[in-house]
Order: structure tokens, then sequence, then C-alpha cells
């Protein structure tokens, strides 16, 4: 029998969401998840879960916040939820300039689409994601200005966005598997 302390540790898991942070947070992290606390500390911060469920509200509450802070900018031609996106694969959100042929002329027009799992998740959290895409209407590069206008338009944009990651994080590690990679949601009916 090998003495505790010559025991090999078990590897450390890898917090993908919290790639960039120091060691400490990722340390404090590791050991919530251990306890299994992690997901109920952030559920307890941010209890509050919001009421838009639709593309249609999504694309309102989008406009509302381009209105209030972004009214320069190019217009949008659709926001909704993408089941399709692999919010555990890093992509929370999407925003695209596309160009479709009509009538034998380019339209182009922007679309924001948001990781369908933001649906269920806190209030803060599809603000800040929001933010964060509408942010790239007008800065496509995560510079120095980019993060400013998250500011501008969100001062807790860097809390929300860390503890996004501790949400992201207790989903990855202390949902069951299955649930994780459970089929996407039926597509909504045509309008």
């Amino acid at each position: 029998m090998i003495p505790a302390h010559t025991r090999p540790r078990p590897p450390m898991q890898p917090l993908n969401y919290l790639a960039g942070y120091p060691e400490h947070p990722q340390q404090r992290a590791r050991e919530l998840l251990a306890q299994g606390a992690l997901g109920e500390a952030v559920r307890r911060r941010y209890p509050q879960p919001h009421a838009v469920r639709s593309d249609r509200q999504l694309y309102d509450y989008v406009q509302a916040l381009k209105e209030r802070h972004l009214r320069q900018s190019v217009p949008l031609g659709k926001v909704l939820y993408d089941g399709k996106l692999q919010v555990l694969k890093h992509a929370l959100g999407l925003h695209m300039a596309v160009s479709r042929n009509h009538g034998g002329k380019l339209r182009a027009s922007r679309e924001i689409r948001i990781a369908s799992v933001f649906r269920d998740t806190p209030a803060p959290f599809l603000r800040m994601i929001v933010v964060h895409e509408l942010a790239h209407l007008k800065e496509a590069e995560h510079n120095k200005a980019f993060y400013q206008l998250c500011l501008h338009m969100e001062p807790d944009y860097h809390q929300l966005e860390f503890d996004l990651r501790l949400y992201l994080t207790a989903l990855e590690h202390e949902v069951p598997r299955q649930a994780l990679h459970s089929p996407p949601a039926a597509p909504a009916r045509p309008r």
C-alpha cells in the first residue's frame, strides 16, 4: 500500500472556460466543483431568470439595448436563439454579416445568434452576451476599444463574464454528461 503522502494526485480537471484566468480563481472553482457547489454558488448570486423565451422577444430585447447604446450602428436583420451553437465548445454567440442575392442585387444584413443555453440562464448573463455581440457591430476584434464599448453598455461586464464562465464550467462538470449532449430542440415553426 502506498502511503497517502506519496500517492499520485489525480490530474486536475481542465477548466476550459477559465483557462485565461490566474491559478487562484481556477483553484477555487476546482474546490467548489469537488464539493458539487459551484453551480449552486452561481445560482445563489444570480437567482432571477429572464423572461426572454422566444426569438421575437430576443429580437426586441436586443433592439432595445441597441437603440439605447448604439443608435448609429448598422441595422440588425435577424436575432435568434440558435440550438446549433455548441456553447460547450466555446461559441456563446455569433455576429454575422450575411449577403443574399435578391433580384440580381446583393443585400447585406447583420445577424446575431445566441446559443440556446441562454434561454435558461440568469438575466444578467443574457444581457452580458447580448452586449458582447452588439459590441461586435462596432468593433470586430476583442481589443481595448471593444471592451470599453462593452463596459459602456454594461458597467459590470467583466464580473458578469467571469461569473458566466463559472456558470458554464458548472454546467460542463456538474450536469450529467447525457444532459449536456441531449439532442437539440425541434426547430421553431415558420411564422
